[in-house]
């Protein structure tokens, strides 16, 4: 055991202390201000992993969590700090990975943006089926989230991230599917779950691989238990988590889940991308948009998803060139375009391929998966020279290797606006703004 005094939050969630040595700890459980005895579980030699016993010294900014399932569930890792700490750590996190991955000047991170809501905002949760062998068929089938820092699984009966009339919804959908799985067994690894407090909209999905499947009475049973609008299976042939969707199947309802974003209606498919805090995401937006204010050439939309910049940049008069690889979300982005009496031209494709006949792109808006863009992709989108390149991450560190990739093809950061769609957990979404150097080739 060792007393660690509590110095600051860490991209990943766990505090961070020095030892006597020198050495960084970080501290699962803490919060900065904190002085706790701690048990350290994994010596790495540069640094040492560990997590809180016991908390001697409270910080001023360590609260109780709410949550029941706090100490085990991997879905929070912040609850226990309050929310203006936690916005500082994120500030912290963009600005530090921009300066010491990025090389970048720190001071242009603007103030984070807060989310309206620090609980109940998500529309969609997903949760996994475990087993309990010993319990008999159905009986033992619980849904989950993963377990902090292990493969374990967490059964859980309420969400607090989900809208209050919500929250309830996994220990309803348990009780049905237990009695569906003690009836029929079902080919189910996953069961999500989306909701719109403005639609009043309700979808529920199940992943799992083709095959014979009691159809009828899973969407009579689901519908039943959270009165579901679209109840739909999503088909993978390979394990769940790799996410290679074969097919959707309708069970009931239309097969798709509606939303209202920045005063636009949006149909969004199961295996769709939609991102999960509606209120904080317009921030998202308004920072795209502002960054689009005053340009007049054609904006590229690059990994367009269902149309969450090209539609409101359409709505806005701008000429919008929307690139996206995804069959669902290129059907959801038509029909959204559509839908809002927009036009934009939209390529199936991906970005490192389709971008070869394009050309006069003024300002490109790129918000890629949390792997960041490939160097075929960022390469692309450089060789199009854009005068402004709008980069949304969704991770600090590929964010700031992507900026110093850019960099070295001719381009200066402006601004990083750090936005928070996920409060309670370390995740933070940025907008940053690139322009094109004056005489770069």
């Amino acid at each position: 055991m060792t007393v660690l005094d509590i110095t600051a939050l860490a991209h990943g969630g766990d505090g961070v202390a020095r030892l006597e040595d020198g050495r960084v700890a970080f501290v699962r459980d803490a919060c900065p201000g904190d002085r706790v005895r701690a048990e350290i579980l994994q010596d790495k030699g540069r640094f040492v992993r560990a997590k809180t016993v016991e908390v001697l010294e409270p910080s001023p900014d360590r609260v109780e969590p709410p949550c029941p399932y706090f100490d085990r569930c991997g879905g929070c890792q912040w609850q226990h700090v309050a929310y203006g700490a936690q916005l500082r750590a994120k500030g912290s996190s963009v600005s530090d990975a921009l300066a010491r991955i990025g090389g970048q000047d720190p001071h242009r991170v603007l103030e984070p943006v807060a989310s309206p809501s620090t609980y109940g905002y998500r529309n969609r949760i997903e949760l996994a089926v475990g087993w309990d062998a010993d319990a008999g068929p159905g009986r033992g089938m619980s849904l989950c989230y993963s377990e902090r820092g292990s493969e374990e699984l967490v059964p859980v009966e309420s969400c607090l991230l989900l809208p209050e009339q919500w929250a309830g919804s996994p220990r309803a959908l348990t009780g049905a599917m237990r009695y569906l799985w003690g009836r029929d067994g079902l080919p189910v690894h996953r069961v999500g779950l989306r909701v719109s407090e403005r639609t009043g909209d309700v979808e529920l999905d199940l992943w799992g691989p083709p095959g014979p499947f009691p159809r009828s009475r899973v969407a009579r049973v689901l519908h039943d238990a959270i009165d579901a609008r679209t109840t739909a299976r999503v088909l993978v042939r390979e394990d769940v988590e790799r996410r290679r969707v074969r097919g959707v199947e309708v069970l009931a309802g239309r097969g798709f889940w509606t939303e209202r974003l920045a005063d636009l209606s949006f149909a969004v498919s199961p295996p769709s991308f939609f991102q999960v805090n509606t209120a904080a995401a317009e921030s998202l937006v308004a920072s795209v948009l502002e960054a689009l204010d005053g340009r007049t050439g054609p904006v590229l939309d690059a990994f367009a998803g269902v149309g969450t910049f090209s539609v409101p940049a359409a709505v806005a008069g701008h000429d919008v060139v929307a690139v996206e690889r995804e069959k669902s979300a290129l059907h959801d982005l038509k029909r959204n375009l559509e839908g809002a009496g927009a036009d934009a031209d939209v390529i199936a494709g991906d970005v490192a391929y389709a971008l070869d006949e394009l050309e006069l792109i003024d300002t490109a808006v790129v918000d890629p998966p949390r792997s960041g863009l490939t160097a075929d992709g960022l390469a692309a989108v450089a060789t199009l020279r854009p005068g402004r390149i709008v980069y949304v991450a969704c991770d600090p560190a590929t964010l700031a290797r992507d900026v110093r990739r850019f960099q070295e093809a001719g381009y200066a950061l402006v601004s990083a606006r750090p936005i928070d769609l996920f409060p309670q957990t370390y995740h933070v979404e940025t907008v940053a703004v690139l322009d094109v150097v004056d005489g770069a080739t």
